[in-house]
Parts: C-alpha cells; sequence; structure tokens
C-alpha cells in the first residue's frame, strides 16, 4: 500500500480512526467499534494474506505485526498480535505489517518468506502468513535471535499440514547458533553421504547457502508522524460510536473514572482477548467499550523493597519482562514467587496473546481456570481499585473477592489500578503448578499457587509451619483455596507425616461430583495431590535433600531444541538437470503462500450482488421440528432470503453409496448441528447474527449418542462386514493363552486451517459456476446438479487450492455447497460462506470413533494362533462413507502379522450425533492402535519384549493375508531391520530402562513398530481411474489439467514433474491453474493416497501423445528447441492438445467382493518418550522413521508428508479430544478446547529417512504412496507411553496387561500410573449423570 485511504460507514459520527498499514496512512471518519482488525484488513483494505482460521486468538493464522512508539521509552516497540481478536479501534496510532508488506513474488522475498517457501515449510499454505509474521516480529525485536528464541516465537501459532520440523529448519538459518560445515571433502555438500551399500543418498533438501541473508537495515521504517507528541494529542481517538457500541479511549486516569462513572457496565478494553470471544461466541453486546490504553498509570511497573507494583493494563509480556530483569537483581530468596510467576507465563497462551492480555484482565475476568489468579492469592497479593466517587482503596486478593462464577465483589463504577506482589520473604516457599491437555497454549485442567513460610532452622528437629496458602483453578466455579488443610498444615512439623494428612484434607477441601463442569472427576482430584507432593519434595529439596529418585518430579521436563535428520536417494548422476523427478523440488505455491498472494475460496474478490450464507442449526441432537420462525431475522436491514428444504427445486436428500441425508432438515432433525436452513445478508457479519435470530421450536425426541447406546437399541447402518480365515475356536482351545478384552480409540477432528467455505454463481440457462474447497469436485458437481434438478453438465466445479483436506473435505464439503446452490438460485445472486471454526466443527464430523472388542490366542512363545475381534464405529446420523471406513478397519486388522486364525466383523453404528466422514487413513488408524495394543499386552503376558512379539509374527513374502492376497513383504523387514539400526534401538532401550531405575516419577518408554498399509480404492474399485489434459501453446508454455485437487499434499508439483519428464521441458514452462469439472469430468475424489499414482499415470499418457506426435519434427529438425518442433507442428496442423486417461489394473481377489489391493505401502518406527507419572504431561524425546516410498517423485514433499501424517497421528493417539455432553452437543469447537499438536509437541529429536533401492513397478516412475501410511506409525508412540506407564506401574508393585484407550491424554496417562496418590481418590458415583461422554 503506498496511499492514504479513507472510508466511512453507516456507524453515525465520532473521531477518525487514523493508523497505518504496510506503510499507508489509513484514515477511517467513522468506523464501527465492534469490527477487528482483521475484518478491517481483508474486508476494507482487501488485504487478504491475513487469514481467519479460528476466530479466537488460538491458531495464530491471523498474526500481524503492530509497532508503536513508546514516548515513556523512547523506542519503537514490536508485537506480533492476533488480528481476529484486537479491535479495529485499538491499533489508532499504531503501525499495521501484514504479510503482504514485507515482500512479495513481484518484487522480492523476503528473507523469513524464502525461507519457509523453499525450506519446505509451506504445504496448504494458509498457516504460513501468521507463522511468517511471528518470525519477522522477532527479527525485528531481535536481528539475532537464538534458536530456543526462534523456537518459542511460534507458540501462538498452528499448522495442520507440515508437522512443523521444515518450518524450524528453515528459520534456524536466521538464528545467531546456526551453523553450516559448508562443502565436505571434495567439494560436495557435507550433507551428501553414501551408505554402506555404496548408493548416493543424501540429508539436504536445500542449499542455505543461496539464501538471502537478512539485512535489517532494509526494513521499512516506522511512520515519523506517529512519532510526534504533539500529532498524537491532537488526533487522540477520544471515541467511536456503531450501532450497537460506542468506543471511548480516555487519555487519563481523571476521564477513565468520569467516563466509569457514567457508565458503569462498560467494559474495560486492553488486550481483548476474553470480550472478543465473548462477544464472537456468545454473541455478548457491550454498548460501552473503554479502552485504557493511553492511560499511562495503569501500565506502570515499579518495585519497592518488598514488592511488585502492577498496573491493571500491563501487558503480561512486560510483566514478565520486569520480573525477569528482578530477577536477577534481587536477593535469590525474594524472587522465589517471581520465578514461579516466570514459570507460569511460559505456558500461558501464546506470545500473540500474551503481547496484548493484561495481568488486571486476568484477575477481573474471575476465570475458575485463570493461571495467575492462584499465584496472585497465594502470593497475598493486594488489589487497588479507584472510581471517581470513592477515590481508592486497598484491599487483600482472597477467595472473598469471587462472588460466583466469573463476578468479582467489585462496584460497578471502580476500575481495578493495579496489582501488588510481596516479595517472598526468608523461609519462604513458592511454587506454582498447572496441568492442561497441550504443554503450549492451552488453558488448565488443574493449576495451583502454593506458598509456605517455615520457621529458621531448628536444633535436631523439623521445621515448622508458620504460614501456608495453598490455591487452586479448575476446582470449581471460582479460584478456590483450601482452608482446612492451611489451617491443618499450620504448627506442625515439615515432615513426612504432613503429607498424608494433607493429601486427605485436600479430598475434603476440594470435593467434584461427577456432573462437574469440566469432567475428568478423579484426575482433577488426583492432580491436586499430585501438585502438593510435588510441593512438598520441592521445599525439602530447598531446605535439606530429597532422595535422588525423587528429584524429576520437581520440574517439568524441559524440551531441547529439536534435531531432526531427513535421509533420501540421490537421482542417477547421468539424469538431466531439466528432469527434477526424485529431486525436492519446492512446492509451486509455496513463494505465493509465504507471502499472502496465493487466493483461497474467501479471498477471492466480491462479486457484484453477492450475498453471505449464515447456516441455522438443530441446537438439539433428535427432535421433531414443530415451527421455524425466520421473521426476526428477515426483518434486519440486509438480510434478504431464508431458505430451507420447501425452497430446494430437486433432490432434497443426497449422500454418497445412498442418498439417505436431507438437505435442509424435513420435519426433524437428526443431531446438533444438523442444517435446517440458510440465512442470506449482505455482510458475512450479519449473516451470522440473522441465523441466531431463526427461532426454532422442538419436540425432542430420544436420542443415541455413544457406541454403546447403539448397541444396544440395535441401531445399525447395514449388515456387519465380516471376514473369516480358519477356525477361531479351535484356535483358542490349542493356545497356551487366551485373553479377551476391549478397547476404544476416539475421532479426531480435520482442523483443516481453511474451514469449509464455497462461492455458488447463477448464470444462464440454469447454469452454476461453484468455486469450493472441495476434495471432490465431481461430487460437488454431482450434489448442486440433483438439488437444482438439473443436467450435470449446468453446473461446474472449480477448484484452485485447498486449506488443508484430510478427508473431511471430501464429502461434506458437497453437502454445504449444493446448500449454497440451492439459495443462489433462490436469490439468483452469487452466495458465498466460509464457516467459523465453532460451526465447522459442530457441523461437519470428524473421524469415527471405534469400540473394539476381542478375544485373542497365543503361546507362551509369542506366536500367535488366533483373533476373533468385533469393531464398531460410530457413524453419526447417515451412512456417508461409514461402511467403506469401516471396510478399510477390517481389511487392515491384521496390520503386519500372520494370524493363522482370524474372524472380524464390522458394525456401522447410527447415532445422533453429526454424520462422521472420510480422515487420513480412513479406518486403518483406528484398526492399527487396538491391534498393536493387543500385540503388546501379548507381549507382557507373555513376559516377552513387545519387539521380539511383532518381529516373531511379521508377515514374509508368500505369506498369505486372512483376505486371500499374497505379499511381496520383504520391505517390512528391510524397513524394521533399518530403524532399529538408524536409532541404534539396542542403546535406546537400555538408556530408558536405566533412567527408570534411577527415577521414581518420571518414566520413558521405547517402541519400535512397524507398519503396512493397503493401496487401493476398496470395495469402490470404479473409483481407480484418472484422466489428464495437456494443451500445448505456441509459445511452447503448457497447461496442464488433472482430476486431482491441491490441498498441499504437493500433488500438482509432482504432476508438473511428470510433465516436465515427458515433454523433456523444464517444469518453469508447465502451469496448473485449477482443477475443474470442465475440463477433467468425472474425476475420483482426491484420496485413498492414490492421487499421484492415478493423476501421473494419466498425465504421463497424454504427453507421450504429445511427444508422439511432436517426433517427426524432432527427428526432421534434431537441433532445433521446443518451441521449433511446436510451431512446426501446428503448422502441419497437428493437434497439440491431448486427454489422457489410466485405469489401474484389477486383479480378483478369492472369496471377496472387491480386487485385490494395487500394493502395499511399508514403514517402521522407533519412539522415545518421558511421562510425568504424577500429572501424565508426556514428551516424544525421539522418533525414527523408516519408510519405504519407492522410488520418491520428490523427497521433499514426500518427507514433508511423512512428517505431517505422523504428527497428525500424534495428535489423534495421545492429545486430540471430541467432548460431548450427554444430550449430543460438542464442547470443544475450537482451539480453545481442542488440541492439535503445536510446534513443541513434536519429537525432539525427528529422524525420516527414505527406504533407498526399493522400486515399485505397480506405480508412476516406480514411486508409492505416501499420504496415509506414515500417520500409522504414531501409534507408535501410543504403544511407548504404555511402555512408560507400564514401568511406572511395576514400582507401584502392579504388573500385568492393562486397558489403555486412545487418545492417551494425560488424564487417562496419569490414572493408569497407579501410586499413592491414585489409591487416595475415591471413583465417581456413577448413579449421578456425567458431564461428559465419549461418542
Amino acid at each position: 500500500m503506498a496511499s492514504t485511504t479513507s472510508s466511512g460507514s453507516a456507524s453515525g459520527g465520532g473521531s477518525a480512526l487514523v493508523f497505518f498499514v504496510n506503510g499507508a496512512k489509513v484514515v477511517f471518519d467513522n468506523v464501527d467499534p465492534e469490527l477487528t482488525l482483521l475484518q478491517v484488513l481483508r474486508g476494507k483494505l482487501k488485504l487478504a494474506g491475513t487469514k481467519l482460521g479460528c476466530g479466537e486468538g488460538g491458531c495464530g493464522a491471523c498474526t500481524v505485526m503492530i509497532s508503536h512508539y513508546s514516548f515513556g521509552e523512547k523506542r519503537i516497540r514490536h508485537h506480533a498480535i492476533n488480528a481476529c481478536l484486537v479491535p479495529v479501534c485499538s491499533v489508532h496510532g499504531c503501525a499495521v505489517t501484514t504479510v503482504e508488506g514485507i515482500g512479495s513474488t513481484k518484487t522480492r522475498l523476503h528473507p523469513v518468506q524464502e525461507r519457509i517457501a523453499k525450506s519446505h515449510g509451506s504445504q496448504c499454505g494458509f498457516c504460513t502468513p501468521g507463522i511468517v509474521m511471528s518470525m519477522y516480529t522477532l527479527l525485528r525485536n531481535n536481528p539475532h535471535p537464538s534458536r530456543a528464541e526462534m523456537e518459542s516465537a511460534f507458540e501462538g501459532n498452528l499448522c495442520r499440514c507440515t508437522g512443523y520440523r521444515p518450518i524450524l529448519e528453515g528459520f534456524k538459518s536466521l538464528t545467531k547458533d546456526f551453523c553450516c560445515s559448508g562443502p565436505g571433502a571434495g567439494g560436495q555438500c557435507c550433507m551428501s553421504v553414501k551408505d554402506k551399500d555404496g548408493v548416493e543418498v543424501a540429508t539436504a533438501l536445500y542449499d542455505v547457502s543461496k539464501f538471502t541473508p537478512y539485512d535489517p537495515t532494509q526494513e521499512p521504517i516506522f511512520p515519523p508522524q506517529l512519532m510526534d507528541g504533539e500529532w498524537r494529542r491532537k488526533h487522540a481517538l477520544a471515541v467511536a460510536k456503531g450501532p450497537r457500541t460506542v468506543w471511548y479511549r480516555p487519555s487519563s486516569m481523571d476521564q477513565l473514572l468520569e467516563l466509569k462513572s457514567k457508565h458503569p457496565k462498560a467494559k474495560i478494553v486492553v488486550g481483548n482477548s476474553e470480550i472478543g470471544v465473548e462477544m464472537k461466541f456468545k454473541n455478548l453486546v457491550c454498548p460501552v467499550l473503554v479502552s485504557v490504553v493511553d492511560v499511562e498509570e495503569l501500565h506502570a511497573i515499579s518495585s519497592t523493597e518488598t514488592g511488585l507494583k502492577v498496573g491493571a493494563a500491563a501487558t503480561l509480556t512486560d510483566v514478565g519482562h520486569a520480573m525477569e530483569k528482578l530477577v536477577k537483581d534481587l536477593a535469590k530468596y525474594k524472587s522465589r514467587v517471581l520465578v514461579a510467576f516466570l514459570d507460569m507465563l511460559r505456558w500461558f497462551a501464546g506470545q500473540q496473546i500474551r503481547n496484548v492480555a493484561s495481568i488486571g484482565g486476568n484477575v477481573m475476568t474471575a476465570s475458575p481456570i485463570s493461571d495467575l489468579n492462584p499465584l496472585l492469592i497465594a502470593a497475598r497479593s493486594s488489589l487497588t481499585f479507584a472510581s471517581h466517587s470513592g477515590g481508592q482503596r486497598t484491599v487483600p486478593f482472597s477467595m472473598d473477592m469471587f462472588t460466583g462464577y466469573r463476578k468479582m465483589a467489585v462496584k460497578e463504577d471502580e476500575i481495578l489500578l493495579s496489582v501488588s506482589i510481596p516479595f517472598t520473604r526468608e523461609n519462604e516457599f513458592f511454587f506454582g503448578y498447572k496441568q492442561s491437555r497441550r504443554r503450549e497454549d492451552d488453558i488448565a485442567i488443574v493449576n495451583a499457587g502454593m506458598r509456605v513460610l517455615l520457621s529458621g532452622e531448628r536444633d535436631g528437629g523439623n521445621r515448622v509451619v508458620e504460614d501456608c496458602s495453598l490455591v487452586f483453578g479448575g476446582m470449581a466455579a471460582t479460584t478456590v483455596s483450601a482452608p482446612a488443610t492451611q489451617k491443618l498444615l499450620v504448627g506442625r512439623e515439615w515432615s513426612p507425616d504432613i503429607l498424608s494428612a494433607a493429601s486427605q484434607s485436600l479430598l475434603n477441601d476440594l470435593p467434584l461430583t461427577s456432573s462437574a463442569p469440566g469432567g475428568m472427576i478423579v484426575y482433577r482430584r488426583s492432580l491436586t495431590i499430585g501438585f502438593f507432593f510435588k510441593f512438598y519434595l520441592a521445599i525439602n529439596n530447598a531446605i535439606g535433600t530429597i532422595a535422588p529418585e525423587d528429584v524429576c518430579a520437581l520440574h517439568r521436563t524441559e524440551r531441547a531444541l529439536t534435531k531432526s535428520s531427513q535421509v533420501y536417494q540421490e537421482v542417477p548422476p547421468d539424469q538431466s538437470p531439466d528432469d527434477v523427478v526424485g529431486r525436492p523440488m519446492t512446492h509451486l505455491s509455496a513463494e505465493h503462500q509465504a507471502t499472502g498472494e496465493a487466493v483461497y475460496i474467501d479471498d477471492m474478490p466480491a462479486l457484484k450482488d453477492e450475498l453471505f450464507m449464515g447456516l441455522v442449526t438443530s441446537s438439539v441432537a433428535h427432535a421433531n421440528i414443530k415451527r421455524v420462525d425466520a421473521s426476526p431475522a428477515l426483518a434486519m436491514d440486509g438480510v434478504t432470503h431464508f431458505v430451507s428444504v420447501s425452497d430446494v427445486p430437486g433432490s432434497k436428500k443426497l449422500g454418497i453409496a445412498v442418498n439417505d441425508e436431507d438437505l435442509f432438515a424435513d420435519g426433524q432433525v437428526h443431531c446438533v448441528g444438523q442444517v435446517i436452513g440458510v440465512v442470506l445478508a449482505e455482510t458475512q457479519q450479519l449473516a451470522g447474527q440473522a441465523a441466531l435470530a431463526v427461532h426454532v421450536d422442538y419436540e425432542e425426541l430420544p436420542a443415541i449418542i455413544t457406541i454403546e447406546q447403539a448397541i444396544e437399541a440395535k441401531s445399525f447402518l447395514g449388515e456387519p462386514r465380516t471376514v473369516r480365515k480358519g477356525d477361531c475356536e479351535a484356535a483358542f482351545a490349542s493356545s497356551d493363552f487366551v485373553k479377551e478384552g476391549e478397547m476404544r480409540c476416539g475421532g479426531q477432528e480435520h482442523f483443516y486451517l481453511e474451514t469449509q467455505a464455497s462461492l455458488a454463481v447463477p448464470g444462464e440457462e440454469d447454469e452454476m459456476t461453484l468455486y469450493s474447497s472441495s476434495q471432490n469436485p465431481k461430487l460437488s458437481q454431482i450434489m448442486a446438479a440433483m438439488a437444482l434438478d438439473v443436467p450435470y453438465n449446468r453446473v461446474v466445479c472449480r477448484v484452485k487450492r485447498m486449506g488443508g483436506g484430510f478427508g473431511g473435505k471430501e464429502s461434506r464439503a458437497c453437502m454445504l455447497s449444493a446448500a449454497a446452490c440451492v439459495a443462489a438460485r433462490v436469490a439468483n445472486r452469487p452466495v458465498r460462506f466460509m464457516l467459523d471454526r465453532d460451526e465447522d466443527m459442530v457441523v461437519t464430523g470428524q473421524r469415527h470413533p471405534y469400540l473394539a472388542r476381542y478375544k485373542v490366542g497365543f503361546n507362551k512363545d509369542g506366536k500367535f494362533t488366533g483373533l476373533d475381534i468385533k469393531l464398531y464405529n460410530n457413524a453419526g446420523m447417515s451412512l456417508d462413507m461409514s461402511a467403506a471406513v469401516m471396510s478399510k478397519a477390517v481389511m487392515n486388522i491384521d496390520h503386519c502379522y500372520r494370524w493363522p486364525s482370524l474372524y472380524v466383523s464390522g458394525t456401522v453404528c447410527r447415532t445422533n450425533t453429526p454424520s462422521n466422514t472420510a480422515f487420513r487413513g480412513f479406518g486403518a488408524p483406528q484398526a492399527t492402535v487396538c491391534l498393536e495394543s493387543i500385540v503388546q499386552d501379548v507381549a507382557m503376558c507373555c513376559g516377552l519384549p513387545p519387539e521380539e512379539v511383532r518381529e516373531k509374527n511379521l508377515y514374509l513374502t508368500g505369506d498369505v493375508t486372512f483376505y486371500n492376497q499374497t505379499l511381496d513383504a520383504d520391505n517390512t523387514l528391510r524397513c524394521w531391520k533399518e530403524v532399529i539400526e538408524r536409532s541404534n534401538f539396542p542403546a535406546l532401550k537400555a538408556d530408558a530402562e536405566q533412567f527408570n531405575k534411577a527415577n521414581r516419577w518420571k518414566k520413558r518408554g521405547v517402541s519400535l513398530m512397524p507398519t503396512k498399509y493397503s493401496i487401493s480404492f476398496a470395495p469402490a474399485a470404479f473409483l481407480n481411474q484418472a484422466a489428464a489434459l495437456v494443451l500445448v501453446y505456441l509459445d511452447g508454455s503448457v497447461l496442464l489439467t488433472h482430476g486431482g485437487t491441491e490441498m498441499g499434499q504437493g500433488l500438482h508439483t509432482k504432476m508438473v514433474q511428470v510433465c516436465g519428464r515427458v515433454l523433456g521441458v523444464p517444469t518453469s514452462r508447465v502451469f496448473i491453474s485449477e482443477t475443474s469439472t470442465n475440463t477433467v469430468p468425472n474425476g475420483s475424489a482426491t484420496a485413498a493416497s492414490m492421487s499421484s499414482d492415478l493423476n501421473g499415470q494419466a498425465v504421463k499418457l497424454a504427453c507421450e501423445q504429445l511427444v508422439e506426435r511432436l517426433q517427426p519434427y524432432k527427428t526432421k529438425n534434431p537441433n532445433g528447441t521446443w518451441n521449433d518442433w511446436v510451431k512446426s507442428a501446428y503448422f502441419d496442423r497437428v493437434s497439440l492438445s491431448a486427454t489422457g486417461f489410466y485405469k489401474s489394473p484389477l486383479v480378483p481377489l478369492s472369496g471377496m467382493d472387491h480386487p485385490e489391493f494395487l500394493y502395499f505401502c511399508y514403514g517402521a518406527a522407533c519412539s522415545v518418550v518421558e511421562v510425568d507419572t504424577l500429572t501424565g504431561d508426556t514428551q516424544v524425546l525421539r522418533t525414527d522413521i523408516v519408510m519405504d516410498v519407492g522410488t520418491s517423485l520428490n523427497p521433499a514433499i514426500d518427507i514433508g508428508q511423512i512428517e505431517g501424517a505422523f504428527i497428525q497421528g500424534l495428535g489423534m493417539y495421545t492429545l486430540e479430544e471430541s467432548v460431548y455432553t450427554p444430550k449430543g452437543v460438542l464442547l470443544s469447537r475450537g482451539p480453545g478446547t481442542y488440541k492439535i499438536p503445536g510446534f513443541a509437541d513434536i519429537p525432539q529429536e525427528f529422524n525420516v529417512a527414505l527406504l533407498r533401492s526399493a522400486p515399485n513397478d505397480k506405480a508412476i516412475y516406480s514411486s508409492k504412496a505416501v499420504g496415509e501410511p506414515p500417520l500409522l506409525l504414531a501409534t507408535n508412540v501410543f504403544l511407548a507411553i504404555k511402555t512408560a506407564i507400564t514401568a511406572a506401574r511395576a514400582d507401584a508393585g502392579v504388573t500385568g496387561a492393562f486397558r489403555l484407550d486412545s487418545p492417551a491424554t494425560v488424564e487417562r496417562i496419569r490414572m493408569a500410573c497407579v501410586d499413592h496418590v491414585t489409591k487416595q481418590v475415591p471413583t465417581v458415583d456413577t448413579s449421578e449423570p456425567y458431564w461428559t461422554i465419549r461418542p
């Protein structure tokens, strides 16, 4: 931007809002205070690089840099912030920098953008601009950061595709401790080596030496106008008025107090991290908002001899800096309280939130899970309030300040002025504790502040407790203390006897019923005792000594800097430089994604007369619809239509295998989130508000939510899928051991960063052009045509790219886009939608939850004899792809092992939850974790190492599966042996055993696991087909189209590589614009890891036709160029376009209803984990993977897919848990409550090697599929956790197999680690209703 922008609005009068964006001055004469910075950047300024990922500051996709001049400090300050939460009024007088402002493909890439692109750190690219801006802000504040500072910069950013490793690897070159040793012997790269067989392998995926060095002197200057104090005083934004909200920005304390006196219910705004979320997700309307950014007293931080005084508006970042300085200067005993605060701040949200959130906001929000309030109360802090009428008053911060859930005992006209935190005294000790689902950027399950004042040292006796505070969050509707326990401790000697007394007293002080909000009752109560035990050990360590095996309980496992390696086979030395097949070519869109220039559906420019669609969804799980009243919505200015089932001109029911799902609810709803109708409005914000205004009356009916309820009610979809081999009962009768059991595997939210989005544009003659974020353009076309009652040829579906898919946009996107097409037809205007994150999670379904009930026979040598296993999945309200998902689970239940006898049945359960759907791996990940857990238990029963049992039962080449397919399984054993060697598995296992002997409260687990994954569209064999269209133009450029879609997996990049090789042209001459149904019809969904295989062969066949046509001209003019041959062919009237069609060979499978799988992918992994047995907190210390991808088409993309799939699997098996109420309401509906892995959750050491010399003759250029198979290897982390738990149980005298369901959350891990703490906590009263259930 380079010019001043001025914009008015219909919001009435007010002061002008002035700020700078990317160096250009922006002026709004009138601005609606409810608008966020993101809405203004994207909607008014048309800067679409900054993305909307969640709307609650939890994903970092909207990260921008805010710069302001601090007149007090006389310096420019830069902060990364979440634009989705920051009110645009709050950036008055600031400079905003977005991803577009730092670099462009049209000018030059900024070094940050260059590195993330060329280091292969951008796949779908939707998260990329936010990550770029986090790194950019770090460099603006510190041009030479350490690697630790760099890794910490991304605490508030999420990525669902890459597995994070390439991002960290690329940015490492911008840190001060980066070292590249350069060329090795013989002038070759030091990263190129030969393996033991002499095959050239490489470990460098890009050339660091070619990166542009970072030069901080070349950054844009801060606008001088904003450093002019006189200008700032003249142009202070005193007030801004919108339709529903007035924004005040007082410049003095007197003005603030006067405003609060006049508007006692006004909300005070600092970072808006709490109010912003409530306004968006709880529909809170704030008539008056008061920003205190210019009230200097509220930002002041000062210290005295006795303590630290913090202005209520001081940001947590500033508080942290002040505390760090004091810790260095103060006597050690005085700073104990500050050290505890700093440790807590480290785990408080992400940097973007800490940069704007204030200490006063934390206090006044009065959240029962506030991280800071337990510490402040335990530290004996005091609060100073001020009002216009009453002056100032200072009160102790205690539990008496809380009058109820999120309510404080504060007068309406008062504001919090400051918080005073006393330093700790001599012999006073202070510690804080927190446990959450995920380490970084997560709310607490339980937290605590603990303080004790002991008497001085006593000759021959223990010290005595003179005073103490035990304060907890997450144990009631408010922050609470343990008064009886505190009273019990005072006056007692600090001795081991104190532990048992305090533990029982804590249970009495902190009761929880089974229906308590938050669930996890037994776990939360055990945490309170576990925290006190840690506190007890910490005090003992401070005043004396503790047993060496107890030292591990004192601190969390510190994450080491990320370390990694990538190994792949080099291309032959005689391969042409123009032939990039087999080389680590950068993703075609990476640079555009890094600069924000890549266009996603919601980035497309607005069309004339465009309307926005808001969903009206069911709030109950099962009911008859008595009445739908849309009149309140239609009465709103700017709302044009309400569209429901009566408006559908064609089929009212749609589906995949069967049309069993209502496009709009027809008389009855079958789940919470089912679409009843849609509202059309002039703006997206208005469409959302109008949808909420539609009133629906229900007559509720009984609902089935869980698999167990469905089994009891016999609520099934179709007949069970069964396969039998041998006689299991006879096998059990002859087995040394027979074990029966049950296991559950939870579902998983797709959490693609770009939510479901489409744009439907009506045309003449019943035409409809549909721009959609869809993996399945064909199905999107079909469903839209069916709903519109038009031939398929009237609907064109176009897909440029998706911001992630993972199966979640294979069918569910098609239902929503069909609704948009109906709405566009009704209104005869373009209709656009992009779901909010919470809406997407509620409406679109997820990975299927599974229940396995099994009986397994085996001998004492660990050899399997038989398996009888019954699988059940939760399909939700309709069939969708649930039967196919179950078929995949059934056919993968053997995993890598020979079973002499096997019977498997798979039953699809119908429930009143949103229809579950495809997800990376289909049903194989659920089958794998259940089967491998059985294997683990078999090993435990036999007293054998699990890896020995696995190896004894591995399939070998020539073995026949239970479904009668003969295997070529050499690569299983090759991967298995190579991962043992690369990881040095025997040494890792020995180290873990030694660690476990030396440490009582932390345990390590090491696991080694193979995988086998079948590749094919099965049982729908007709889907194993693809087509491509290749057009050659007179300038020699090539336009390639194929049936696959790009969602970040690099499919287009691989297809360009194939095209370039066949045509013999550089890839720079080949371009893919989009996927569309009017260029390649009837394309199969981009799914099943088949897209490169199928589309690659189609592209190859099309290109070979063109090569054949051009051959006479090459022969005639051998010294000519590609352009010469193309022109010659054209003038000779030879067609320069070709269609390629490929169908994979189908081989009948004896006794089965589908053909053989085309081939299998193999791999193996070794993982090491460390578990805190008192909390369940887990770190993955190391993972080594060896993966068979045949001859890789693109090692960088394939390794990226392996890492991304593995981390997604790690999330599935350890972190991600969907939480429902017994009435079927999804509670985990955003990044605040649903946790995918973050940067700090990946293995600290992450090594990936592609199996060398492993060509596959059944796929394009000897390659293999890679998208899904590696996800199964994350089961290995689950098994390592189970191994660590086994070691903890052994220390407590508990041996034998035990049940551990997936995901292995902190709750399940901790409760499985039986010890003196868990034995004290009573079980939950099952007669009372639970707060949550598992579907």
